[in-house]
C-alpha cells in the first residue's frame, strides 16, 4: 500500500471529490510501443490487474504484426499513432521534433496518412483516430490538415487548447527526462496528479491524462504506477476512463 507521508495529499484530495459526490476522469497514454517486451508484458499485466484502459502510442514505421498479435486479447488496450519514424528533424540547438518546420509539409502529411493506415490496418479493433506527435510536437500548420486524413484528436501534454482539432492530453509525466533518466521522486508527481484535480474541481472538464513510456521504466516508475492504480481503485473519486470515450 501508498506511503502515507507522501501519498496523503492524493487520499485528500480524492477524499474532497468524494465529500461533494464528484469522480475525477483519467486516462493513461504509453508513449513508443514498437512491439512484444517484458516491459509491454509488465504494463499489459498492471492494466488487466486494475482494470484500468490504457492507450499505447504505437511508431508506424517501426511496429508490425507482432504487437498486433500481442495485443488481440488486451480489450482495454487502445492503438493511437505516434509519429511515423520518431525521428528528430530539428537541428542540435532546437528542441527535438519530427513534425517541425524542417521539411515540406506535404511530406509530412503524407506520412501522417500512412502512419493512420497502417495501424488501422494492424489494430482494426483497437485503433483510434487519435494523433499523439512524437515530444508532444507538431507544427501549428499542420493541425488543421489532420481531420482531413481521419484524425479526430490530437493528443499532447498540458491543458488543452481550442484549435482546428480537438485535443485529449497528457498532464502529468512520471520519467524525469532532464534529470536522472528515470522515474521522477514520488512525490512530486503526486503533487502534480493534485494540482489537476484541484484544476478541474474549479472547473475545467477534461480529463487527467497521465503519460508514462515503458521502455524506459526503472524500478521506481513502475512501483509509482502500481501504487496509484492500487490508491485509485480503493476510491470512488476517480475513474480511469478510455480514451476512445473523448472522441466527438
Amino acid at each position: 500500500m501508498a506511503n502515507e507521508t507522501i501519498w496523503q495529499p492524493l487520499l485528500d484530495e480524492l477524499k474532497r471529490w468524494e465529500d461533494a459526490g464528484r469522480v475525477a476522469r483519467f486516462w493513461f497514454r504509453d508513449d513508443d510501443a514498437i512491439e512484444p517486451t517484458e516491459a509491454l508484458d509488465q504494463l499489459l499485466a498492471l492494466s488487466d490487474r486494475f482494470s484500468v484502459p490504457m492507450t499505447l502510442a504505437v511508431i508506424p514505421a517501426s511496429t508490425g504484426e507482432a504487437l498486433a498479435v500481442r495485443l488481440a486479447d488486451q480489450s482495454r488496450i487502445s492503438v493511437a499513432v505516434h509519429g511515423w519514424t520518431h525521428k528528430n528533424h530539428a537541428s542540435a540547438s532546437e528542441k527535438k521534433q519530427e513534425l517541425g518546420s524542417h521539411r515540406p509539409a506535404d511530406q509530412m502529411l503524407d506520412e501522417l496518412s500512412r502512419g493512420y493506415e497502417r495501424l488501422r490496418s494492424l489494430h482494426t479493433a483497437r485503433f483510434v483516430p487519435v494523433f499523439v506527435p512524437p515530444w508532444n510536437r507538431i507544427a501549428s500548420d499542420l493541425l488543421p490538415e489532420l481531420p482531413g486524413i481521419g484524425y479526430q484528436a490530437l493528443s499532447v501534454f498540458g491543458i488543452a487548447k481550442p484549435g482546428a482539432i480537438a485535443q485529449v492530453n497528457t498532464h502529468v509525466d512520471i520519467m524525469d527526462w532532464h534529470g536522472t533518466g528515470g522515474c521522477r521522486p514520488h512525490a512530486d508527481i503526486v503533487r502534480d496528479i493534485v494540482r489537476q484535480l484541484d484544476n478541474r474541481f474549479q472547473g475545467n472538464e477534461e480529463p487527467i491524462g497521465i503519460l508514462t513510456h515503458h521502455l524506459v521504466h526503472d524500478a521506481a516508475a513502475w512501483d509509482f504506477i502500481e501504487t496509484l492504480f492500487d490508491v485509485m481503485s480503493v476510491s470512488r473519486a476517480g475513474s480511469w476512463r478510455p480514451l476512445e470515450e473523448f472522441l466527438d
